[in-house]
């Protein structure tokens, strides 16, 4: 039975996966297209600054009605009355609804104050202006992709995850739409109504499913306030928990905001690329394992609950280690690869390729966290998540203005940051600070979470502990493999061209992930077997709860 809901886990897991890197590629082609035509400077500063407000109105009311959060309530009603399982979904839309454009308006007249007080370093600049008015265009995004959230809850009841699961990369065609089309035509206000299309489309595409199955919901005057706090009781300390790390990166983002211009830039561009191994991997795991996590824990099972949380952590330590380590060493021709060309300089690379390696480090603490925090919210238990989280946040946030303070104040530490990251005589290397103190706080944040499901499930740590001692290992002799393979390719492939740059770094990764797999074949790991097993499965039919979008 248990090796059935192992291979299961792994099936799933990589169909979400298979999702997670479509989307994750037109991620990529929409920040390449920003950086082509903007580099790393103020107009990108104001694109990327604009989605502050609007994102945190998304994680604190829009998160609310997640997927995770509303299906068990609507399969729980419609299994024992179709009517009642009606009558529950037209009154939490009408409640959210309601909520949402209200909170989404009362922001769109207070924006002009609240971004100087939340983004100080914008208050005397002279695009000022621009930045208000697209972020008032922004709050149309948080009330789409909220609508979608709600709306996705009902076609996973109906098991249609394939209709969602193509709702990010709609959005990102939104965006790119609105970079490649509305740009020449509109400015800066064509990029951020490319954004609101994407968010649109993101919801439209499963409208015409639901309305088939009747089961659109309607807005009521007279909603049921008793199945509204039931919803906001079980997905308050949920949306806490998200919002804290969101409050956390706003906050890295203000203090970007009196930086050097392109900081905000380089700090996005560099997050989202160490969001791709996150999302394909540890979002994939976390997501896949919480059906049966909620299964084990209501049938009382800990023997079976214990054990899928081990396996699924090998695996995302064992996915996560190897290319933690190839994003370092590769990290310049990743970076140039993907974001290199137009008005994006060699200087924007080096910045955005020191940036992404500091943040890249925290990956394995991501993906462990979100698998940690799904385990405790399957058995019902919010609020060790949440206190972990808190704490956690807050100490970024110390962290992160006690390291600006520090760089500007001992040159010997700003020294030793350039020289470590080989950034030295380039401007605007404050940024370094900003990823340090998130990863910092995520890794302290991955030792709680562990340290406290230890102490609930004895046992956990020494089969892990396995697998990070092999993956470990092997990771560090291919990151070394590679490193000495990228200066033999360099003979052949000059750094001068983009597309030496990719054959570069894709030949030197390919020698490295060789040596690293005959590694793990001579130490005999466990987890390469079972990749092995499960890609020769028919995986792609499995059944799985798509991840809920997160941010905009």
């Amino acid at each position: 039975m248990m090796g059935k809901e192992i291979k299961g886990l792994h099936e799933a897991a990589y169909l979400l996966a298979f999702f997670a890197f479509l989307s994750q590629i037109l991620a990529l082609l929409r920040d390449k297209l920003l950086a082509f035509n903007f580099g790393a400077g103020h107009t990108l500063d104001i694109y990327y600054a604009a989605f502050r407000i609007p994102d945190l109105i998304f994680v604190s009311v829009a998160s609310v009605v997640s997927a995770s959060v509303l299906v068990p309530f609507f399969i729980d009603r419609f299994h024992n009355d179709a009517d009642r399982g009606r009558k529950f979904i037209d009154s939490v839309f009408s409640a959210f609804f309601l909520v949402i454009v209200t909170v989404s308006v009362i922001i769109y007249f207070f924006i002009p104050q609240l971004v100087v007080l939340l983004l100080p370093g914008f208050a005397n600049d002279a695009s000022l202006p621009e930045l208000i008015v697209t972020s008032r265009i922004l709050l149309l995004s948080p009330i789409f992709l909220g609508l979608s959230n709600f709306l996705s809850s009902i076609t996973q009841m109906h098991k249609r995850f394939l209709v969602y699961a193509l709702s990010p990369i709609l959005y990102n065609v939104g965006i790119i739409f609105g970079i490649l089309f509305l740009h020449p035509i509109l400015g800066i206000y064509g990029l951020i109504w490319g954004v609101v299309i994407g968010a649109f489309l993101h919801m439209v595409i499963q409208i015409p499913f639901i309305m088939h199955k009747e089961t659109f919901p309607r807005l009521l005057l007279n909603f049921s306030w008793s199945d509204i706090q039931k919803v906001i009781l079980i997905s308050l300390p949920r949306t806490v928990t998200l919002s804290s790390n969101q409050l956390a990166s706003f906050f890295l983002i203000s203090l970007a905001s009196f930086m050097s211009g392109g900081s905000i830039s380089i700090f996005s561009l560099a997050f989202n690329l160490q969001s791709v191994p996150l999302s394909i991997i540890g979002v994939s795991y976390s997501s896949a394992i919480f059906p049966t996590l909620s299964r084990f824990f209501a049938e009382k099972n800990r023997k079976d609950f214990l054990e899928k949380m081990i396996d699924s952590a090998r695996h995302i330590i064992f996915w996560s280690i190897p290319i933690t380590i190839l994003f370092i060493v590769l990290r310049a021709q990743i970076v140039r690869t993907i974001y290199g060309a137009g008005n994006f300089s060699w200087e924007d690379t080096r910045l955005t390729a020191a940036t992404l390696s500091i943040f890249i480090m925290s990956v394995v603490g991501q993906s462990l966290i979100l698998l940690f925090v799904r385990a405790y919210y399957a058995e019902g238990r919010t609020k060790k998540p949440l206190i972990v989280n808190v704490i956690s946040a807050t100490f970024i946030i110390v962290f992160g203005y006690a390291l600006t303070k520090i760089f500007f104040a001992f040159p010997m530490f700003r020294y030793f940051l350039e020289d470590l990251f080989k950034v030295s005589g380039l401007v605007g290397t404050s940024v370094l600070v900003l990823p340090l103190a998130y990863s910092v706080g995520i890794l302290l944040n991955t030792y709680l979470h562990w340290h406290m499901f230890e102490k609930d499930y004895p046992g956990f740590t020494r089969p892990v502990m396995v697998t990070l001692f092999q993956s470990f290992s092997a990771s560090i002799i291919m990151g070394y493999v590679t490193f000495i393979s990228l200066r033999f390719f360099n003979i052949f492939f000059p750094l001068t061209k983009s597309w030496n740059v990719f054959l570069q770094g894709f030949l030197a990764g390919i020698v490295g992930i060789i040596v690293g797999i005959l590694i793990l074949l001579i130490l005999k790991n466990k987890e390469i077997q079972e990749v092995w097993a499960t890609l020769h499965h028919k995986f792609w039919k499995s059944d799985v709860v798509v991840p809920d979008q997160e941010t905009l």
